[in-house]
């Protein structure tokens, strides 16, 4: 059988599915069927000039696992393939990827334009590290073109380094314009900006913002590429020149994705593409239905007509997602009261598992963010996140409806 790796697997003319079951480094001399797991902290050299050559860059190879390590490199080019991607860095977690991304390209003084719905610890990394550096951030909303090219129109000094966006945005699965926003980066700016795109909602599988201009693509490993709740991993995606550039921080600095947790996410690409596709139509089932409850104010899920981005996620969406927000009529008390009545979902703040979460992102997740960003992002007080997972999808509704029943 022949060992489908980055250097052949092209001439076999395989899809992204197949090829994150099937992509794997050279086998060892055991001629294993399942990936091997290199836990070991370091590599051996045959001699003192292969390692002075490995530690200068004159041959590849291994050298320490804080910089790499051949379970990691499984997983970064699997992900890589699904993304469409030249390159891929993994990272200790979604927060160390998006560390690792802003450290490798911003200096002192440099500024950042984001969408104003990113995740709450974005915006504290943002707001509360970055800022010691004399990074400041524009935070504009998010659906509204306008509202981006304003602020890059005042950039006179060409201090915006960086764009971002996490879309669908978290919780409220608002839908950002990806080609729109490139195009005002690349086109518009005084010198061009890179515009990076936060990935985790739909993976891959859903959406690739490469192909809509994004330079480079941000993952939470941690959410549906793990699946199972398991393990904390991060990724970026695109050319190799810009994530060479990451790799040296990760190298450097130590936000190493652990190379256990490598194994498990480097597993789960195997069914990810099954599980994000029977988990997003679940939840377009569970939209729905919620539409019809009468104790429901608002549902937004991308792929209902309803949604203000309809068409906008139609075109770069393949499918809506497993996370999205509703409004309950009643405020903070009557979402409590659907979160606290569950018997069954799981009242977390992860979401991408299997096993279906849900939360109140007021008092959650989002709970360091003030009134006014609440507003800016539409995060309201009768708000309620869910992230549905593989259950079957009566059991889900019931298990809503003992909170619903009570408002």
């Amino acid at each position: 059988m022949q060992n489908i790796t980055p250097e052949n697997y092209q001439q076999l003319n395989l899809s992204p599915e197949t090829l994150a079951i099937r992509l794997s480094q050279q086998r060892s001399i055991y001629g294993e069927h399942s990936e091997a797991l290199y836990l070991t902290s370091s590599f051996l050299f045959d001699d003192a000039q292969q390692a002075y050559n490995r530690f200068t860059d004159k041959e590849g190879g291994y050298t320490y696992s804080r910089a790499d390590n051949p379970t990691i490199t499984n997983f970064t080019n699997k992900l890589a393939v699904l993304e469409n991607a030249e390159s891929c860095v993994a990272t200790s977690s979604g927060m160390s990827a998006i560390l690792a991304t802003m450290m490798a390209f911003l200096n002192a003084g440099d500024e950042i334009i984001a969408s104003a719905s990113l995740f709450s610890t974005t915006m504290g990394f943002f707001n509360n590290f970055l800022k010691k550096l004399n990074i400041k951030t524009h935070y504009v909303k998010m659906t509204d073109l306008s509202a981006w090219e304003q602020v890059i129109a005042s950039d006179k000094d060409g201090k915006i380094k960086i764009a971002f966006v996490e879309s669908p945005s978290n919780p409220m699965a608002e839908v950002a314009d990806l080609q729109g926003i490139a195009e005002i980066m690349h086109n518009k700016a005084k010198n061009k900006i890179l515009f990076f795109v936060d990935n985790c909602a739909l993976t891959p599988i859903l959406q690739q913002p490469l192909k809509f201009g994004a330079d480079l693509v941000i993952h939470s490993a941690t959410k549906f590429m793990d699946g199972q709740g398991r393990i904390l991993g991060g990724a970026v995606c695109g050319n190799k020149e810009l994530t060479n550039e990451i790799y040296k921080f990760i190298k450097t600095c130590g936000v190493t994705l652990p190379v256990f947790n490598a194994w498990v996410l480097s597993k789960g690409l195997e069914t990810l593409a099954l599980r994000v596709k029977a988990q997003s139509n679940n939840a377009f089932e569970l939209a729905k239905w919620l539409q019809n409850q009468p104790q429901i104010e608002t549902v937004f899920y991308p792929f209902l007509e309803t949604h203000p981005q309809y068409e906008l996620a139609k075109k770069q969406q393949l499918g809506g997602g497993a996370l999205f927000g509703f409004v309950v009529k009643g405020g903070k008390d009557a979402a409590w009261q659907v979160v606290n009545s569950c018997k069954m979902l799981s009242i977390t703040s992860n979401f991408g598992d299997v096993k279906t979460t849900i939360s109140h992102p007021q008092t959650c997740s989002h709970a360091t963010l003030t009134q006014a960003e609440f507003d800016l992002a539409n995060i309201s007080a009768g708000a309620i996140r869910i992230g549905v997972g593989l259950e079957n999808l009566d059991d889900i509704k019931n298990d809503l409806l003992r909170g619903l029943s009570k408002i």
